[in-house]
């Protein structure tokens, strides 16, 4: 019935969930509105949830031995992202998680680190804590919540509590609950625990105009990974939608005459075929809605399918997702050598055209909005073309896009700016974090333009900003210019915040992340200034972590 915490400055991690008095880093428990974002609330609300969740899944019912880490860890961290869904705009969590996961995981996933969400060996524990036990193994629990329905699950957790309150367990325990509230077999679904790297899914979709019929042709390959080159093939749930020409969803009725109100596939074969009946005319495939599995996607869509998707999706995070896939394309495209005009056609006014149109529809939820708004990293953009990447020709021709964008689209910008304005005292609720995250966004996009009177724009909402959300937003936009807005904003951010330790930290993290031709100089000299130490992790972290990540 009590929950304890106790802050320390100098912790190498985030929280620890040691029963009965958490550690945590005071990063993520202290907060006060000038000296934390909105970003640091949603954290320090997501990590105390994170950790007071392991009372149940890590203490009270813990693991056998090492090997079994993600069961404690996966679980908890579904846990806690079901919690944030709930609590906060649940598609714009959704995105944040896959976005975390393919920033971090799937590139674990395909070196030559990869290993299986429960390790068969180890040197050296410390090394467990990736983000394959992590992140993926939170998302086998997603995939088993997606296969049994909300409430199978939640009674399939409910008697695994029920069982093992009190033992040390395994994953088989685990996925035995699920098993047995639910009547099925789930020995295949286990593979998501032993087999490493990341499935590849190849879909394509066939229209007979003839028998009004849909053809969906998948195929899986899990490609080989260090100590497994033979690999089977895996129980993928696969959410799908078929959308009409005029946006409307079409009913799914299977060959056999099955309606599939959920839109849930099951891929158990390395080749299966699904046939839709009673389908009046061409549809627009939506596939792997809501990221149902953890794999690599690959559709026979056409630019013109996804510019569809990106205007009518049904699903949230598949709109997004299609508005990512088309800038993704155009931006290889121009980094494979088809030149930054490519930034400033046809194509490139289509996507500036779908994401001012979006970010303009006040149905949608300012933080979705705000999402957006957001163009695929360089991070993104490498991760696509794998090998042999020119990082000058990626960062090119993203900036190029951007101040496309930013032009095409800046009377829209100009307005969202002004309405997302704050008309009262701040506070970190998801309804008011989601109206600063849009007017940043729309800010970094109207200041990438180039113009006198945007950089203008952006100094004036640093000097205004009556909250640490507004400030480092406007701080972190200067910090990329040249010049004087530049530098006089870090001078006077740094006299104001210098006895501060965690707002000092995002001092040095602007500025190690800020994409300038002097950036490795600049990080260079801040290793020597006098509030640096090695001694602190969040201060490292702040410099050396936010350099590495930004490049």
């Amino acid at each position: 019935d009590v929950f304890n915490i106790v802050a320390v400055s100098d912790f190498n991690m985030g929280a620890m969930e040691n029963k009965g008095l958490n550690i945590f880093n005071d990063k993520l428990v202290l907060a006060r509105p000038d000296t934390a974002s909105d970003a640091d609330y949603a954290s320090i609300e997501g990590v105390i949830a994170h950790e007071y969740f392991h009372n149940w899944t890590g203490d009270r019912v813990t693991c056998r031995d090492w090997f079994q880490l993600c069961l404690k860890e996966g679980l908890t961290v579904f846990r806690d992202q079901e919690f944030t869904g709930d609590t906060r705009a649940g598609p714009v969590e959704r995105i944040a998680a896959v976005r975390m996961l393919k920033t971090h995981q799937f590139p674990e996933d395909a070196g030559p680190l990869a290993h299986p969400v429960r390790p068969a060996s180890y040197i050296e524990i410390n090394n467990f804590y990736t983000a394959t036990v992590y992140e993926k193994g939170a998302e086998v629990c997603r995939m088993l919540q997606t296969l049994l329905g909300r409430e199978g699950f939640r009674q399939g957790l409910d008697l695994y509590f029920e069982r093992h309150d009190g033992e040390a367990v395994t994953v088989e325990h685990f996925v035995e609950a699920m098993a047995d509230v639910s009547g099925r077999d789930l020995s295949q679904f286990m593979l998501w625990y032993t087999q490493s790297g990341t499935p590849e899914l190849a879909c394509s979709l066939d229209y007979d105009a003839h028998a009004k019929t849909a053809r969906l042709a998948v195929s899986q390959v899990v490609p080989p990974t260090p100590g497994q080159t033979k690999k089977e093939a895996m129980l993928i749930p696969l959410k799908v939608g078929l959308i009409g020409s005029n946006g409307d969803e079409l009913p799914l009725k299977l060959d056999g005459g099955a309606l599939l109100s959920d839109g849930l596939l099951e891929v158990t074969a390395r080749e299966q075929v699904f046939e839709f009946r009673d389908i009046p005319s061409p549809p627009t495939a939506s596939l792997l809605r809501g990221f149902s599995a953890p794999v690599r996607l690959t559709t026979s869509l056409d630019p013109d399918q996804i510019e569809f998707l990106m205007m009518h999706d049904g699903d949230p995070f598949n709109r997004w997702q299609a508005a990512q896939t088309y800038a993704v394309n155009l931006l290889t495209a121009a980094a494979r050598g088809g030149g930054l005009e490519l930034m400033r056609g046809k194509e490139a006014a289509r996507l500036a055209h779908a994401i001012g149109a979006t970010a303009s529809d006040t149905a949608l939820l300012p933080a979705y909005r705000a999402e957006f708004l957001k163009l695929p990293s360089e991070s993104d953009i490498a991760r696509e073309l794998a090998r042999n990447v020119n990082t000058d020709a990626v960062h090119k021709a993203r900036e190029t896009l951007r101040a496309m964008i930013g032009n095409e689209t800046r009377e829209t910008l100009a307005e969202l700016y002004e309405l997302a304005a704050p008309s009262g005292p701040y506070s970190p609720d998801p309804e008011s974090a989601g109206r600063r995250a849009l007017r940043s966004v729309a800010l970094d996009l109207l200041v990438a333009t180039g113009e006198v009177s945007e950089i203008a724009r952006a100094e004036r909402h640093y000097r205004e900003a009556s909250n640490m959300t507004d400030a480092i937003a406007a701080l972190a936009i200067l910090s990329h210019l040249q010049g004087p807005a530049r530098d006089d904003a870090l001078d006077h951010f740094y006299a104001r915040w210098q006895d501060e330790p965690l707002v000092l930290d995002k001092w040095f993290a602007v500025q190690a992340r800020a994409a300038r031709p002097d950036s490795v100089e600049t990080v260079r000299a801040l290793l020597s200034h006098p509030k640096f130490s090695l001694k602190n992790p969040n201060r490292i972290r702040a410099l050396i972590g936010s350099f590495a990540s930004a490049n």
